[in-house]
């Protein structure tokens, strides 16, 4: 007896060729609605294409009208695929390498006839225009990504832009600080209000949009570890916003070292003195319950965290960094901290314990065993301001 679909699920029917064909009414991007063929090996297997089908159109995603250029399948890509499943800021950093560098050069060319000789032509006029390695490589990254979603709509059959070798990338993005310098730019920042921040940078290798996301609740000093769950970013048209850091191993439970507690403990008196003196002015949201608000409660800017940052480093007289290469000194840090290696393995999030031992035996030098001095004073320096 033949399969049959429930009423306004479609049709399917077998070909004379032997593949099972699947249709249904969806809407396409000009609004109009258009009868639309899927086809698979079997019966089930065109079932499934057909279901993915309707869902799309259940979930207002209208299927192609025409024969696609490259420009209209890529704004097509960015506003009903990138936009509404994408973070905000991935859409803005596509959108940017779509309208400077992929549209002057391919908006015109046919989505189906794409050839990789047409990509290389592509890659190698953003050199001639000296465009850097990095932003070439994220070119063709975006293009690679736009093109698979092509193939998954059955648009395209194959991904010219696969066929394309990646621009080599320099991965030599400068130098950390060593121990003395990262122990040097903390005591010159200890009577910052943002010294905590600093802090957590520096010896735990945040980032500086999960450090600013940090709330008490995230805190256990009694079980002395911490779970990172939000993040601070700016939204075009929206102002700063928290959201939910991307992945579950971003959220992972994180030993907390008692220099970061005792830094953390100070941050929380000075916060109540901040509330204190900001009275009715305090605005913090409720249930967002920052360690690091700004004056009067807010959230505080990533960007000006980093310009705040750079101010710091320029009065410390230290070597200037910017905060992400300012992450990489934890390993260090932690070492001199006498952090158990296991502890360490874990902040660090190393697969393995000789990665940590690795990072551990190769920490000591003039400057570092300098460093120890310094970084004893710092342990007994009480709050400053």
């Amino acid at each position: 007896m033949a399969k049959r679909r429930p009423n306004g699920g479609g049709t399917i029917a077998k070909r004379k060729d032997g593949r099972y064909q699947g249709a249904a009414y969806v809407t396409d991007t000009d609004g109009n609605r258009v009868r639309k063929y899927v086809y698979g090996a079997t019966w089930d297997e065109a079932n499934e294409k057909l279901g993915k089908l309707q869902e799309q159109e259940r979930n207002g995603i209208p299927v192609p009208s025409r024969a696609w250029t490259v420009g209209e399948w890529l704004a097509y890509w960015l506003e009903h695929i990138v936009k509404p499943e994408r973070e905000h800021n991935t859409y803005v950093k596509y959108e940017s390498k779509i309208r400077l560098y992929l549209l002057p050069h391919l908006a015109k060319k046919p989505l189906t006839k794409l050839t990789p000789a047409q990509v290389r032509t592509l890659m190698a006029a953003l050199k001639r225009e000296e465009v850097g390695a990095a932003t070439r490589f994220e070119v063709l990254r975006v293009l690679r990504n736009a093109l698979n979603r092509a193939i998954r709509e059955e648009i395209l059959t194959r991904n010219v832009a696969l066929l394309v070798d990646m621009p080599k990338v320099s991965k030599d993005k400068g130098k950390a600080w060593s121990a003395r310098e990262a122990v040097a730019f903390l005591r010159a920042s200890r009577a910052h209000r943002l010294y905590a921040a600093c802090v957590l940078v520096l010896v735990l290798g945040l980032r500086r949009s999960e450090v600013l996301g940090l709330r008490w609740q995230d805190i256990d000093f009694e079980a002395r570890h911490f779970t990172p769950v939000k993040q601070v970013q700016r939204v075009k048209g929206v102002g700063l916003v928290l959201k939910d850091l991307k992945t579950e191993s971003s959220q992972a439970v994180l030993p907390l070292p008692e220099f970061c507690a005792r830094a953390l403990e100070e941050r929380r008196e000075l916060q109540e003195l901040e509330q204190k003196i900001a009275g009715e002015h305090w605005s913090q949201e409720p249930g967002h319950d920052l360690i690091f608000s700004s004056e009067r409660g807010g959230m505080i800017d990533p960007v000006g965290f980093s310009r705040t940052f750079d101010r710091l480093v320029k009065r410390a007289g230290v070597r200037r960094i910017t905060v992400r290469l300012a992450r990489h000194t934890c390993g260090t840090l932690l070492a001199f901290l006498k952090v158990h290696p296991k502890v360490a393995q874990a902040i660090l999030r190393h697969s393995q314990i000789s990665m940590t031992m690795d990072v551990y035996t190769h920490v000591v030098g003039d400057d570092e065993r300098d460093a120890v001095a310094l970084l004893a004073e710092l342990l007994e320096d009480p709050l400053i301001g």
